[in-house]
């Protein structure tokens, strides 16, 4: 017996029907989602990317096997969720911090406001680099079911960006998608080249700076 949803996407590997479900879940089917999501970063914390598995998300999250496959189609999908959550659980934590505006915990010019983020992106993510490590080898990957939760995680990225920096800036959507591949370099250079978490965070703030004072002298 299948749980109830309004929208749904199958998934066919070989014999095995895997039901994915996309939107409109209920409480309880939200609050079963969020616990696969928080068993995933558990394990991509303790053991990285190899010890992640289906099978073992749903022992440590207390359902059957076949529970993931209605949310997940595969691994990399659940675990670019978990960078969704991920990204949000430390942005928000700059967010708890701020006052009228979520600049107010950033800095006081758009450099600073930009930088500051990236900078904690980055530190963050050196702070928890096996999880860091797996939840961007997912995220990256060429599998398909992985194009909607990145595309969503990339706006929600740009649009974190956006608010950082504040002040109208020209040709903005081409300023956010430069920054947003700026931070996705950076982490893969952070978790896949093991680069210093020092260089690579004057790596973001040095391509912060370069991009909006290049955005602000192109302007007519």
């Amino acid at each position: 017996m299948t749980e109830p949803d309004a929208h749904s996407s199958a998934h066919s590997t070989g014999a095995q029907m895997r039901i994915t479900v996309t939107r409109s879940l209920s409480r309880d089917q939200q609050a079963r989602r969020e616990r696969l999501i928080g068993a995933a970063r558990d394990l991509a914390e303790e053991g990285g990317y190899p010890a992640v598995t289906m099978h073992d998300v749903a022992d440590r999250a207390g359902v059957a096997r076949a529970t993931v496959y209605r949310y997940f189609a595969t691994k990399d999908h659940l675990l670019t969720e978990v960078a969704g959550a991920w990204a949000r659980s430390v942005i928000d934590g700059l967010d708890a911090g701020a006052g009228p505006s979520f600049g107010d915990a950033l800095g006081d010019t758009p450099v600073e406001r930009l930088s500051a983020l990236l900078e904690r992106i980055v530190f963050v993510a050196a702070d928890n680099l096996t999880l860091a490590s797996a939840i961007v080898q997912a995220a990256t990957s060429d599998d398909p079911s992985v194009d909607e939760a990145r595309t969503e995680l990339f706006l929600y990225l740009r649009d974190r960006l956006s608010a950082a920096i504040g002040d109208p800036v020209p040709e903005r959507d081409d300023v956010e998608v430069v920054l947003g591949h700026v931070l996705l370099a950076a982490l893969v250079s952070l978790t896949s080249l093991r680069r210093p978490p020092d260089e690579v965070g004057a790596l973001v703030r040095t391509s912060g700076r370069l991009v909006l004072r290049g955005a602000f002298a192109a302007a007519p």
